[in-house]
This record gives structure tokens, sequence and C-alpha cells, in this order.
């Protein structure tokens, strides 16, 4: 199945000593280049998740966003008296200084670090709890995925079947390319001839003419023969619809047989963008070899509509993993 890189997945997890949210936002990359934006309070959280998305995910920038909320319970907070003692003596040295220094808030001093017992951070269950939320995140991730990655693929097969009627257009009018061409070179021999030897052929040898036509032949054959662009054309295209998962039931049944016995057929692994992206190059050339033997204007135009649409293609292309 074609993925697609761009996706977001969030997910939340809520703990005895407060909630923990966390967000995965993905986008386009040749490689896997992760990023991680976390509180310090978390950043313990990093190399599990950095091993998760690793194995999860091939290609795309993804940036990983985790936030946490402690639970404010001020009626279980108790005071070191010692600490207040020391806190009241700072506060003097401080208004000594200056005056006008205001003094704590009870709700300062119950949210001031280390004084309440259940500040304190448990860094396993926090870890633990980052590790959770990204798996639901991935989830999600993943399925936003799948559902933009099954749009491109239809907007490429879409473009597929459009090259397929081009290459069908060009196959059916070949027949008549090529005895307008014939009828070119007949011409094309008879005035080179006449020139070359105005009292007629009387004067021309046997040898002298079987190489001037093979000359002429030669330069025929190689201008305006494009079975093999139109083959290679069509093989690509068979390529193309094979990794993007709409190989027919004749093309699947054909793998099957191909297999081991006892073994499924499998599709090629590695990255379905990159195999795209080397596939529609290869495609692109065909294109530009059927437009320098275009022998009318007809077949020229049937090489710009097909570079346009590999260009299509591969600009979505750009977007799969």
């Amino acid at each position: 199945m074609i993925h697609s890189m761009t996706a977001f997945g969030s997910a939340r997890v809520d703990l005895a000593q407060g909630s923990l949210a966390l967000e995965i936002r993905s986008v386009n990359s040749r490689f896997l280049d992760l990023h991680f934006r976390l509180p310090e309070d978390l950043r313990q959280a990093e190399s599990p998740l950095r091993d998760l998305l690793t194995a999860r995910l091939g290609r795309g920038k993804i940036e990983v966003r985790a936030s946490f909320t402690r639970v404010a319970d001020t009626a279980s907070t108790t005071f070191d008296p010692v600490w207040l003692a020391q806190l009241a003596d700072q506060l003097q040295q401080a208004r000594a200084v200056i005056p006008d220094v205001a003094a704590p808030r009870l709700v300062e001093l119950s949210n001031w670090p280390g004084q309440r017992g259940n500040d304190a951070m448990d860094p396993q269950a926090w870890s633990e709890a980052c590790v959770t939320a990204a798996h639901e995140a991935l989830k999600q991730l993943e399925a936003s995925r799948a559902r933009e990655g099954e749009r491109l693929a239809g907007v490429m097969l879409a473009c597929a079947d459009d090259i397929s009627g081009v290459v069908d257009h060009v196959t059916a009018h070949l027949p008549a390319l090529l005895a307008e061409h014939r009828e070119k070179l007949a011409t094309k021999l008879r005035d080179t001839v006449a020139s070359a030897f105005p009292s007629g052929f009387a004067n021309i040898s046997g040898s002298e003419l079987s190489e001037r036509l093979a000359q002429e032949s030669t330069l025929f054959a190689l201008r305006i023969d494009v079975a093999e662009e139109i083959a290679r054309l069509r093989s690509h295209l068979t390529e193309l619809r094979h990794i993007l998962g709409a190989t027919d039931s004749t093309d699947a049944a054909v793998q099957t047989s191909s297999a081991k016995p006892g073994k499924a057929a499998k599709r090629p692994t590695g990255s379905a963008g990159k195999r795209l992206d080397f596939l529609f190059q290869e495609m692109n050339r065909e294109a530009n070899t059927l437009g320098s033997k275009a022998s009318s204007l007809e077949v020229t135009r049937a090489a710009m509509d097909l570079k346009l649409l590999i260009e299509q293609m591969r600009e979505q292309a750009q977007n799969i993993e």
C-alpha cells in the first residue's frame, strides 16, 4: 500500500500525577528526519521515542511535541517550617536592597518546586506515558498517511491511464506515419538521383545505387522506429501500476505462479517513493527519445503530452514514503 509522508497524529495519557499530551507531525523529506520538542522533564523519553519512530516510519521529516500538566492539589500541601524560615530570611535580605519586593502568595508557595510530595516527577512513569501516547498518535498518523497515499495513488493511476491512451494513439497512427515517411523518402531518393545524375539511371552503377539506398534506409529506420520506446513505456506503466498496488488479476496470477511453492508472491521492498522517482526518470527518457524521433507534428505533440503527464506524476511521488 502507498503511504503519503504528510500526516498528523495526537494522543493524551492521564496519570495520577497529571496528564501528558503528545503530537506527531510529518511532512515530505528524502530521508527519515526526526525532531523532538520535549520539555526538559521529559527529555529521558527521547531515546525510546526515537527507537519507536525509526521502526515504524521509513521517510519524512517528523516533529514530535510533548507537554505535561501536573495535578494541582493545594489541599494536601504541607510546608516545611525550616524552608519557610529560610525563605523569609531571603525576603528580608532582598527588601534591605529593594524595599518594595512583594512577599510570595500562598498559591505561589504551593506550586514552588519540591514543596509538594506529588510534585516529584517519576521519570520512568512519564517516559512510559510518552511511549504510550506515541503509539496512539502513530496509529492516527499511519492511518492518515494511508488515506492520503490512496488518494495520491489514484491521481497517478489516472495520469497513467492518460499516458496509456497517448501511447495507444501513437501506435494506432504509426502505420499511416510510416507510409507517409516512406513516400517522403522515395521522393527524396528520386530527387537526389536526378540531381546527381541528370542523364538518368543508365550512368549509375549497381553498387552506387545500393550504397545510397542503404544509407537512406538506415537513416529512415533510425528516424522513425519508435517500437522500442513504445514497448518500454508500456512496460514502465505495468511496473507503475504494480508499485501503486493496482496490479490486475492476471498479473497477480502470474506473480503467484512464479513464486516458490508454499510462499506468497511479495511486492518489492524498499521505499515506493524512491522506486517511483527512478521509474519516472526512465519514462521521461523514453518520452524524450520519442520526441527526438518524431517524424510528424502529431508525434511531437504526443511526446510533449507524455512529458507533462510524467512530470505531474513525479510531483505527486515527491510526497510518497
